[in-house]
């Protein structure tokens, strides 16, 4: 289970990262964009660590005070989780 884990997170990880690399692409071209829900979905699921270092890397969506409210809850909520995981 912790070896599936590992993948997972590792995947996850990978395709948030690449998601906001791609959505501060399109916004420096003026292109279609990747919507906020979707990159908050990736970051939901799993991607939180990836999500932060793309945020700072690419200072992409670090102005947007509701989208980094709504990721600092679900960084909170899945810190909540893994210490509920952990002490049970």
């Amino acid at each position: 289970m912790l070896k599936g884990l590992a993948i997972w997170l590792t995947a996850v990880n990978v395709m948030t990262y690449v998601m906001y690399w791609w959505d501060k692409r399109r916004a420096v071209k003026g292109k279609r964009r990747v919507s906020e829900r979707e990159l908050l979905a990736w970051a939901l699921v799993g991607g939180t660590p990836a999500a932060y270092l793309a945020m700072r890397k690419f200072r992409h969506k670090t102005q947007k005070g509701r989208f980094r409210r709504i990721f600092w809850v679900i960084v909170i909520g899945q810190v909540a989780a893994l210490y509920w995981l952990v002490h049970r």
